[in-house]
C-alpha cells in the first residue's frame, strides 16, 4: 500500500510564510515527478508546483518567485516552501506523487490527504 502524508499548512497572515511537507510510504520501486496542487472553495484543482527526478521544476506563473519546491531522494519527500503568501492562496493543497510499484509497470498517480491553507489577516 503506498501512502502520501502531508504536514504543515494552517494559518498565515498575508506576506507571511507556510511549508507544506509530503512523504511517500509503503512499498514501491520508484517516484518519477512529484508536486503539489491546489483547490479553492468552487474551483477546479489548479497544479501549483512540480519537480521532476532530475530536480527539474515548473510553476504556476501565479506562485513564480514566491513558492519553491525541493525533494529529497532518499527520504521520498518532496515539500513547498511558501512566501509572501496572497489571500488569494487559500486553497486545499494536495501532494501528488507518480510511482512506479513494480519494475516492468506503469507510473500511477498518488495524493496527499490534503491540507488546509488559509491566508488571512
Amino acid at each position: 500500500q503506498v501512502q502520501l502524508v502531508e504536514s504543515g499548512g494552517g494559518l498565515a497572515q498575508p506576506g507571511g510564510s507556510l511549508t507544506l511537507s509530503c512523504a511517500a510510504s509503503g512499498s514501491f520501486f520508484r517516484i518519477n515527478a512529484m508536486g503539489w496542487y491546489r483547490q479553492a472553495p468552487g474551483k477546479q484543482r489548479e497544479l501549483v508546483a512540480s519537480i521532476g527526478n532530475d530536480d527539474n521544476t515548473n510553476y504556476a506563473d501565479s506562485v513564480k518567485g514566491r513558492f519553491a519546491i525541493s525533494r529529497d531522494n532518499a527520504k521520498n519527500t518532496v515539500s513547498l516552501q511558501m512566501n509572501s503568501l496572497k489571500p488569494e492562496d487559500t486553497a486545499v493543497y494536495y501532494c501528488n506523487a507518480q510511482i512506479k510499484r513494480r519494475p516492468g509497470m506503469g507510473y500511477s498517480d498518488y495524493w496527499g490527504q490534503g491540507a488546509q491553507v488559509t491566508v488571512s489577516s
